[in-house]
């Protein structure tokens, strides 16, 4: 098997990952400078702030997602292989892949990051992940499941369990989906499943830090508590988990919950390349670089977003937090660079400017904080709404967004209830064996 890219008299540039940094350095390189080769595991860019909404049954899939060779059809000196990224062969100059090494005369690791289990070995493989579009489907599937299995249940306790969603991190995908579910719970599980005790449907978020949205102001955190409780989201805070059986839940403080649903949305490691030097990563596995992107102690080698760490931002010593727009900035900046690298021109430093941070809540409920202005409540959901929506690739996924949400939020209601595919057994598991 072979990668089949064509020779070409242009620097080859090679980015791995079509996340928002791979994919917006795809865009802004000059391609009658460089010839650009995209590689990525799947097929199409997908767009993680809305992954909630499929994993809750308000977006279909194919709306949050977009193929790249739809994306980059007009794009002369482009090509896409689909492929997993293996290990980087430095002194080769290549990247080693499923289908075969390609060449490189720069090289961009744009992986992003996956979720982190923190070392839980048992965790990681009970509990549900949303940090992709397949895992949001799963989740999807399961959670539906669990609701039709809980309507057959015979014994209390199974049928409680089956019940009890437990999401475990504060950030803003825990708050996300926290309050996606618990409007689910008011609005739909009662026309849906009239025979199901629907105040028996329990909704917890925990999370091992003293508040939600560590990130964002003690203000924003304090509403965005007040909203998920007012949808009925249970709130428990300084709570470690340290287990997780696909039953019962383990606190480091020895309390324990029951649940067939735990949701883990509690941290983010950068995915590992191999052959890059131990040297080379810093905190979460991040790729150290220096203020142009470029890996140290690797020339001609670069890292973007989740997947890098700079700390000669002074703004940012301890390295960029791991969000959309310092990767597209990062990006932006990585096109003209290198553009000046070939004219001999000096190479612009990296700064990251905040543009602000948002989360919804829930229906007309959501935070945002841009510069010193920190607010919530209908404004703030609608420009959530819009900023979102702005930033979905393509008319036509706008359209269908956008559809779906008039749709939801005039009729209180969520059309994509589909189970597609089982990953828990069709019969309740008893619970004592």
């Amino acid at each position: 098997m072979s990668i089949n890219i064509p020779s070409s008299s242009l620097p080859r540039v090679v980015i791995a990952g079509g996340g928002f940094g791979g994919l917006k350095l795809a865009q802004e390189l000059d391609s009658s400078r460089f010839q650009i080769v995209l590689i990525d595991q799947n097929n199409y860019h997908q767009f993680p702030p809305l992954i909630y909404q499929v994993a809750s049954s308000g977006l279909e899939p194919s709306s949050i997602a977009f193929p790249f060779r739809s994306a980059f059809r007009r794009k002369g000196n482009f090509l896409f292989r689909l492929a997993s990224v293996e290990a980087v062969d430095a002194e080769a100059k290549q990247l080693l892949t499923s289908v075969g090494p390609v060449s490189y005369d720069y090289l961009v690791l744009a992986c992003g990051g996956t979720t982190n289990f923190f070392g839980k070995e048992q965790v990681a493989r009970h509990a549900l992940p949303m940090k992709t579009l397949y895992e949001s489907m799963n989740l999807r599937n399961v959670l539906l499941q669990n609701i039709e299995q809980a309507l057959v249940a015979d014994h209390p306790e199974e049928q409680a369990a089956l019940q009890r969603v437990i999401i475990v991190g504060g950030g803003p995908s825990g708050v996300e989906i926290a309050g996606a579910l618990a409007e689910m719970k008011r609005y739909v599980l009662p026309k849906d499943y009239p025979g199901l005790d629907i105040d028996a449907f329990e909704i917890h978020l925990v999370d091992a830090a003293p508040r939600l949205l560590g990130a964002m102001s003690e203000k924003s955190s304090e509403a965005a508590a007040r909203g998920l409780r007012s949808l009925g989201v249970e709130l428990h805070f300084g709570k470690m988990v340290t287990d997780y059986d696909g039953l019962t839940l383990s606190f480091a403080d020895g309390e324990t919950m029951r649940s067939r649903t735990v949701i883990w949305v509690s941290g983010i490691t950068a995915s590992e390349v191999a052959g890059l030097s131990a040297e080379t990563l810093g905190r979460g596995r991040r790729i150290l670089v220096d203020t142009h992107s470029e890996v140290l102690g690797y020339p001609d080698i670069f890292a973007l977003g989740d997947q890098s760490l700079m700390t000669s931002d002074p703004n940012y010593p301890q390295g960029h937090p791991q969000l959309a727009q310092v990767a597209l900035q990062q990006a932006k900046l990585l096109a003209s660079n290198l553009k000046a690298r070939l004219d001999g021109r000096p190479q612009r430093p990296f700064a990251y400017r905040d543009l602000g941070s948002m989360a919804t809540i829930g229906r007309n409920k959501a935070v945002a904080e841009i510069g010193r202005m920190k607010w919530g409540g209908f404004s703030a959901w609608l420009l959530w709404l819009v900023v979102h929506l702005r930033s979905i690739l393509s008319v036509r996924n706008k359209i269908i967004v956008l559809l779906n949400w008039v749709w939801n939020y005039i009729t209180y209601d969520r059309s994509l209830r589909l189970i597609l595919k089982r990953n828990i057994p069709v019969e309740p598991r008893d619970l004592h064996p």
